[in-house]
């Protein structure tokens, strides 16, 4: 297999009607379904027709002030999950989940239900919430300063793993003759009490098919690599460049060697919104309409919540002035931010451009292409080491992830980059990661 014996990744990560902002405007999209559950059950078995690794859904956590301007994307995630469960039969279902505006017993309650409710096919993509809205949407005054975000998630994490040990994988004796259902010497509380968090548990649903359901990241902030090093297996990122992208890989495997993890425990996925044509002419034509569809207001307020700028008093056809995106300026998402300011500082578009370059991923990279060109780029990274595989985030739904599926993946196999049909049937085994044993059930038996 091509890339040194390592196996692809492909996540599809659904948001409502497609990636680009204007995908709601587009004639092949409905937005009228994005409260039917079916849509979402069509779009996952789609993506499991192709074998992808898994499907990915995002969460807000307050209602933004674009609401004038773009659809709702999605119902709460982890109750879509629990629906896409039952609709399918082997592809991974990972919703995120917010560290700072959650209790970690019902968060770890929900997860081992949604991978007992699948058959081992969970992940939790763990967020910190840099949304300012939603602070006053949980009582809080103001929203947690970005590192506060981060020890408290430090935190949460190790409650929630310790509460899907609790119960040892044995620990379900089901003697009928006997009159007992469990053992409770393999049922654990964990007695967690920590600086922010006391937790006793047990949990009250027995330890799921994975062990613990993949534990997935997105940020790329100081706070968030080392984090990432702690605690993630895939983590999703946004990278426009191949020497960054190889960079910030190479940088997170570094700093989870460190503390004494195997780096190859980690799958790093970059988003990727491709744009598919029958020729490259095609696909930019493709693009160029999306693009003109899109709302210049949209955009404004998109790059104020994802860089914590405000350009509005700016012409559109004048350039972005460089000294807007200096320092950390308000606390929302770090890594974005750097990442416009980057975009900003080697392009040095207008207004109106910078406003096009994100309207299509939010700062993920966009390809537009034939499928080779598309499979060209995916095996470039791949091969290179700055990707272990791609967040594929269409820039339509349902057709752009059709499309992929339909003419980029059989291309990606004619390589032979990608899998013909899954092996496994648990999210781990797409990924090729180990199940935890139990911490519990290790030093239960040497007390035994």
């Amino acid at each position: 297999m091509a890339g040194g014996g390592r196996r692809l990744h492909l996540n599809a990560f659904i948001q409502g009607v497609g990636h680009h902002e204007a995908a709601w405007r587009h004639p092949e999209t409905d937005p009228a379904r994005l409260t039917d559950v079916r849509y979402f059950q069509e779009v996952a078995r789609l993506a499991e027709r192709g074998a992808l690794d898994s499907v990915f859904f995002a969460d807000a956590l307050s209602l933004t002030e674009d609401i004038r301007y773009q659809p709702i994307r999605r119902p709460e995630p982890l109750t879509l999950l629990a629906a896409i469960a039952v609709a399918t039969e082997r592809i991974g279902l990972i919703a995120t989940a917010s560290t700072t505006y959650s209790e970690p017993y019902n968060l770890a309650r929900q997860f081992a239900s949604v991978d007992h409710i699948s058959g081992g096919r969970a992940g939790w993509n763990i967020v910190t919430s840099s949304a300012t809205g939603a602070a006053a949407n949980f009582g809080f005054a103001e929203q947690p300063a970005h590192h506060d975000r981060y020890v408290r998630a430090d935190e949460f994490v190790d409650v929630v793993t310790k509460l899907w040990d609790s119960w040892e994988d044995d620990a379900i004796v089901g003697d009928r003759d006997a009159g007992v259902y469990a053992d409770p010497d393999k049922v654990h509380a964990i007695e967690h009490e920590g600086p922010l968090l006391r937790v006793r548990g047990p949990l009250n649903v027995p330890r799921s098919p994975q062990g613990w359901p993949v534990l997935v990241q997105a940020g790329s902030s100081e706070d968030g690599r080392d984090f990432a090093a702690r605690h993630a297996e895939a983590v999703f990122t946004a990278q426009q460049d191949l020497d960054q992208a190889l960079a910030f890989a190479a940088d997170v495997r570094r700093r989870a060697a460190a503390l004494g993890r195997d780096p190859g425990h980690l799958r790093i996925l970059p988003g990727l919104s491709p744009v598919i044509g029958d020729t490259e002419a095609a696909a930019l034509a493709r693009k160029e309409e999306l693009d003109a569809l899109a709302v210049p207001e949209y955009g404004l307020l998109t790059l104020r919540r994802l860089a914590g700028v405000d350009l509005s008093g700016v012409p559109l056809d004048d350039p972005v002035p460089p000294g807007l995106l200096t320092g950390d300026g308000v606390e929302t998402s770090k890594s974005r931010r750097a990442l416009v300011a980057d975009i900003v500082r080697r392009e040095r578009p207008t207004v109106r451009r910078l406003l096009q370059r994100l309207a299509g991923a939010r700062g993920h990279k966009v390809v537009a292409g034939t499928p080779e060109q598309i499979a060209d780029h995916i095996q470039t990274w791949f091969e290179a080491g700055a990707a272990d595989g791609f967040n594929i985030m269409a820039p339509y739904l349902p057709g752009g992830l059709e499309l992929f599926i339909d003419q980029v993946i059989p291309e990606l196999r004619r390589r032979g980059l990608f899998r013909t049909g899954y092996t496994g049937s648990t999210l781990r085994e797409h990924y090729g990661l180990p199940r935890p044993e139990s911490r519990y059930a290790s030093r239960a038996t040497a007390a035994r």
